[in-house]
């Protein structure tokens, strides 16, 4: 893999036997912590005293986020490194309802590669799954809500069936409250998130969950890979949902390549 975005003076012009440094034009493979690094969070976040919330999705190159409903098919094995490497990074995951029922969505796990650097962070030994769900139309006997190392989160609304709500506190997962009536408001997930100390947020998706807080102007920042591939068909784009009045304007914070795709990192400007 190499950087192509931000250009420094080890980039340009540097010799194929000094690959050492991640910031070269060799395309060798990236050590984990090398790939930590480069994705680490702001310092705001990383002591606590702001929330960053930042989404990791993929997208071909004609728009669509998913092959036959799932996003793998369009992936590569770098990807699923960088995948691994923002969740061994975040305090806390957070993924729609239905992207939970059609990928499989399983706890996350601990990952010896990462076990020095989350203890050093104050974090637990994998990050907490955070799902958001206004109707808790889910399977609370699954392994993501029964067997977790952290346990998963649910964040609803407060008028949430109460007979779901019991069910998922019995299978052992955390009820947060992050809306009124039956819905969730997207610009309360982060904070009730951060009353329990998570701060360092990933979201997986799907697109309407994503959608919900581009149109909430809640996202700090976005991780994109770009996969030189096309499908055509009408899959979901990256995010869908309800249009801003004005689009949200981000900015280039990183490049890297391997193999034709892209792995982008944009900011809020």
């Amino acid at each position: 893999m190499r950087r192509l975005f931000p250009v420094t003076d080890q980039t340009a012009d540097r010799p194929a036997d000094q690959s050492a440094d991640p910031d070269t034009t060799d395309p060798r493979e990236w050590s984990l912590d090398e790939l930590a690094d480069a994705y680490a969070y702001p310092a705001g976040a990383s002591t606590g005293a702001a929330t960053w919330l930042r989404a990791n999705m993929v997208s071909t190159l004609d728009g669509a986020a998913q092959h036959e409903g799932r996003s793998r098919p369009i992936s590569n094995p770098t990807d699923m490194r960088i995948f691994g490497t923002l969740r061994a990074l975040a305090d806390a995951v957070i993924v729609g309802a239905e992207t939970v029922r059609l990928e499989g969505y399983r706890p996350a796990r601990a990952r010896a590669a990462f076990a020095a650097r989350r203890a050093a962070a104050g974090q637990t030994a994998a990050p907490a799954v955070a799902v958001v769900s206004a109707g808790l139309d889910l399977d609370f006997s699954l392994p993501l809500f029964t067997e977790p190392l952290t346990p998963t989160l649910v964040l609803t609304g407060a008028a949430a069936p109460a007979d779901k709500v019991a069910a998922a506190e019995r299978a052992g997962a955390v009820v947060l409250v992050a809306g009124e009536g039956a819905t969730v408001d997207p610009a309360r997930v982060a904070p009730a998130l951060a009353q329990r100390g998570l701060t360092r947020l990933l979201t997986e998706g799907g697109p309407r969950l994503l959608g919900q807080f581009v149109a909430a102007e809640v996202l700090d920042e976005l991780c994109l890979t770009i996969s030189p591939m096309l499908t055509a068909g009408d899959a979901q784009r990256i995010a869908g949902g309800p249009v801003l009045a004005e689009p949200d304007q981000f900015v280039l914070a990183s490049v890297l390549e391997e193999d034709g795709f892209l792995f982008t990192r944009y900011r809020r400007s």
